[in-house]
């Protein structure tokens, strides 16, 4: 399915409908030419009644200018420290970005406004150095911003802050795109950077929750880019901060808001901050879903055809497991009490979501199930995948003869000659 496919998008709009989006731009992403795709995605959320913030970052900018100039900046990307003469960069690159971003949105019928609703004050000295016209977030104008959303204005934010006293400090833009999630409740912070999403050791992390990221920064900080780092760090303050899903995403791709906002396999990545992955039981509404997730499979022959009819009638059987309440894989579990066995059946994952563990999850899940039902001995058939569920699942071989009698004469009839693998449940 095509992240732009209507009927892909609109099971997300319930959820998704007047809440509040944060999408942090890079600045090399502002000056991408994919930045014109980036905002008609913009356009399209906000036709669904989804409100966005829009924060960009200078440090591209910042760079090109002081090159320009001939000068040598001293604070990039809003952390370091910030000098007079790169002050006076960070002013005119934000300038000139937020212009740029104003235009675009006016391109696309979108009222929008630059605020100074992010109130600042010095970083001060750390570690003896002081980081001068360096600034962090010390709270922000909420109620512009809510007035702003309330009348369909977009606000967009540039990565400075401002003091009581008319001072103006330059701002990591990460880091004020965390204060605005954590206090306008936001539901998603969207990293927009240059980058395929967060790499560690040259990987590239798909999905993973918030304490493993912060577990994989203390043991391997180095490992990740030092351009991404910082989104790293950010993503999991967010989390810790009560925003539920950060995504960190390629803005130089096109499609890249849309495809990751409104697809279950995403494009970048997802830094999530509580288990959003469950598995439940199927209702009658699934088993259409069901059909259709697993009809691949059913045309390779690795897995048995059933009909809607079959499916319903054993359907306390069926299990789903979802991400984010979309399915992206299932199970079945058939239970034969007078023999005390079972038949772990139907397993089958998306091929988006292979290689995370979700067969295996499943592979516990039924065998923990089972053991609830007093089975001594849980059963599966494979024509392809038997190799998987011993090495995985520590079933061994077995003969058509552990099956029970009834399942034992739909083998034969089947004539598919499947494997008989078999696990004993102490």
């Amino acid at each position: 399915m095509k992240p732009t496919d209507l009927r892909g998008i609109l099971r997300y709009i319930p959820r998704f409908r007047e809440r509040c989006f944060i999408l942090s731009v890079d600045a090399a992403v502002v000056t991408d030419e994919n930045f014109a795709n980036i905002l008609l995605d913009v356009a399209v959320l906000r036709s669904l009644n989804i409100r966005v913030v829009l924060v960009h970052g200078a440090a591209a900018m910042i760079r090109q200018l002081a090159q320009e100039a001939g000068v040598t900046a001293s604070n990039l990307d809003g952390s370091g420290i910030t000098d007079d003469l790169t002050l006076k960069l960070s002013l005119t690159a934000a300038n000139r970005l937020t212009h740029e971003i104003l235009e675009g949105l006016s391109t696309n019928d979108i009222r929008a406004a630059s605020t100074n609703a992010i109130i600042a004050h010095p970083v001060g000295i750390l570690g003896g150095v002081d980081h001068l016209f360096t600034g962090k977030v010390e709270r922000i104008d909420v109620e512009m911003l809510q007035a702003l959303l309330t009348q369909g204005i977009l606000p967009v934010i540039p990565p400075l802050g401002f003091d009581g006293e008319g001072r103006t400090y330059r701002v990591n833009s990460d880091a004020i795109a965390v204060a605005l999630g954590e206090t306008l409740k936001a539901a998603k912070i969207i990293y927009v950077t240059s980058h395929d999403g967060l790499t560690c050791a040259g990987r590239l992390i798909r999905q993973i929750l918030a304490s493993e990221l912060e577990d994989l920064l203390l043991r391997q900080r180095n490992a990740f880019p030092p351009d991404l780092l910082p989104k790293a760090q950010y993503a999991a303050q967010a989390c810790r901060a009560g925003v539920p899903r950060v995504h960190v995403i390629n803005g130089c791709q096109d499609e890249a808001l849309l495809a990751e906002v409104f697809s279950n396999e995403g494009i970048g990545t997802l830094v999530y901050a509580n288990e959003y992955q469950q598995i439940r039981r199927a209702l009658k509404k699934d088993v259409r879903q069901l059909l259709i997730l697993t009809r691949k499979s059913v045309d390779s022959a690795e897995i048995v055809k059933r009909t809607r009819a079959e499916i319903e009638r054993q359907l306390n059987d069926y299990y789903l497991y979802e991400i984010d309440r979309n399915p992206v894989a299932c199970v079945a579990l058939h239970v034969y009490p007078e023999q005390k066995k079972a038949e772990l059946a139907y397993l089958y994952v998306s091929p988006a979501h292979e290689n995370q563990g979700i067969g295996r999850k499943l592979l516990q899940f039924i065998e923990a199930k089972a053991r609830e039902a007093g089975v001594s001995q849980l059963l599966a058939l494979s024509t392809q995948a038997f190799t998987y569920f011993q090495s995985k699942g520590g079933f061994a071989e077995g003969t058509p003869d552990d099956l029970p009698p009834g399942r034992r004469e739909r083998y034969d009839a089947s004539g598919r000659r499947s494997k008989v693998l078999v696990k004993l449940l102490s």
